[in-house]
């Protein structure tokens, strides 16, 4: 079993494409959950990124801090590549990490001309232990205490989590986020250690999608309104688009569904409560055995014999899967026919795979090897354009002096262009969007009466201001 990274990223806005990591946090540990290293590192804020108040004021970042730190960000995501490097192949999990930090992070590979799927390949896997900890609940109550919300739910806050479980926390700083998160994933193997198992079958999506696809019926959980729901489930087909295994929930009798005409079929697909499930085999899906259906009482008044017998009635019917992925393909071409025709920026291409960019894959090293004044030249040997333009954004932020003029206006015009912006469309940060958060944070602080986050909203204004007049002087 490969060593686990336990890490976390503290940011400058909540945006995953367009904002920034500012504080990383990661901790060693081998298979029995023992500390063996541990990383962390602060940085400067790069030239065009405008934080959000709330995120500063979340992660206690005052202005002063933010000023007083030397390192760059592109000096930390150096320095955290090296040190996974030194780690060798592990697991990866953080806390909601699978849909924020990971993709934080993969944008921010990405922007840096690292490989961005790092954490997922090349024998790593990457799990999710909010997913693990709501499981873990859910089969065996009380495995975790939990704050109650005003709605009556379980409250799955880590900085709520930590104290509640014993846990000693430093909440909102990268590396104390980590602690706490290894220590509920010390509780869990602990107190519910079927569940542990079984999350460690699922961390990777091949793994995933083969059990999901192998076994006959299936326990797994969903998180919708505040609250964790489990379905007993079996495989159907997989989107012929998206490739996520659809599943029927076997708290419905699916003979009611097989010979049903396509147009029927499409039409009762839509309804709820909905008879098809989504799977999701690359989010670490807490998959159990069908044994713990006696945990939820809908499924164990109809009977584990007849929900086999109903799995078998689906998995038979090879017409019923072509239906629906006939219907699956359709209705996704319904959404890219009626999807607005946006520019997309290079920062929002993560996902837009070219040939040019698996070949400029292979030699992305070399150009953090060489140095700062050969930078500029070794761009010349990626073919794609995307990395032309994020290889000048680094020289500009780490030795402008070495760039072109016309490459330096370029770049210095966009930034510009973009923080200064009026507009309320925009994708990024602006200074004026900062301004109006913080005028609509004042009003509630001081409504509510909390004084010290005046104080540090007082800080950010000033701060704002600074960067509003070395933008506008510029």
């Amino acid at each position: 079993m490969p060593n686990f990274v336990f890490y976390d990223f503290e940011t400058s806005s909540s945006n995953k494409q367009w904002g920034q990591i500012i504080e990383i946090g990661a901790i060693l540990a081998d298979d029995e959950l023992n500390e063996l290293d541990r990383f962390e590192s602060r940085c400067r804020l790069s030239p065009g990124i405008i934080p959000e108040a709330m995120s500063l004021i979340v992660t206690n970042t005052s202005p002063k801090k933010l000023k007083e730190i030397n390192l760059s960000h592109y000096g930390m995501v150096r320095q955290f590549v090296e040190k996974l490097k030194s780690w060798g192949k592990v697991t990866y999990i953080g806390w909601n990490n699978i849909e924020f930090d990971q993709i934080f992070w993969r944008n921010t590979l990405f922007q840096n001309l690292e490989y961005p799927f790092t954490s997922t390949t090349n024998g790593n896997r990457e799990g999710d232990l909010l997913n693990l900890a709501r499981a873990a609940n859910l089969y065996y109550p009380n495995t975790l205490k939990n704050a109650i919300n005003a709605k009556g739910n379980l409250e799955y806050k880590l900085d709520t989590m930590a104290p509640l479980n014993g846990i000693k926390h430093i909440a909102h700083r990268a590396i104390g986020d980590c602690g706490a998160t290894l220590e509920v994933a010390r509780i869990i193997k602990k107190k519910a250690p079927s569940v542990w198992n079984s999350s460690l079958l699922t961390l990777g999506k091949d793994e995933s999608l083969k059990i999901i696809k192998s076994e006959k019926l299936f326990c797994a959980n969903e998180f919708y309104y505040g609250k964790v729901v489990p379905f007993v489930q079996t495989f159907v087909c997989q989107h012929p688009i998206y490739q996520w295994p659809k599943t029927f929930d076997l708290k419905h009798d699916p003979s009611v569904y097989m010979n049903m005409p396509v147009e029927v079929l499409k039409t009762e697909l839509k309804k709820a409560p909905k008879v098809l499930r989504t799977c999701r085999h690359n989010k670490h899906p807490i998959v159990m055995n069908p044994s713990y259906i006696d945990h939820f009482e809908e499924y164990k008044m109809i009977g584990i014999n007849k929900l086999t017998e109903r799995a078998e009635i689906v998995r038979k019917n090879k017409k019923f899967s072509e239906k629906v992925e006939l219907i699956l393909r359709d209705e996704a071409q319904e959404k890219v026919e009626t999807k607005s025709q946006e520019d997309i920026c290079e920062e929002e291409s993560l996902y837009n795979f070219s040939p040019q960019q698996s070949e400029d894959n292979k030699i992305l090293s070399g150009f953090h090897e060489a140095e700062w004044d050969r930078k500029l030249s070794y761009l010349q040997k990626f073919k794609d354009k995307r990395f032309h333009y994020f290889g000048k954004k680094l020289i500009y932020q780490e030795k402008p002096d070495l760039l072109p003029k016309e490459d330096y206006d370029e770049i210095h015009s966009t930034i510009l262009k973009r923080v200064l912006s009026t507009t309320d469309d925009k994708k990024w940060n602006t200074i004026p969007r900062t301004y109006k958060e913080i005028d609509d944070l004042r009003a509630k602080f001081e409504k509510s009466k909390e004084t010290e986050k005046l104080k540090m909203l007082e800080e950010i204004n000033v701060y704002v201001e600074e960067l509003e007049k070395s933008y506008t002087t510029a």
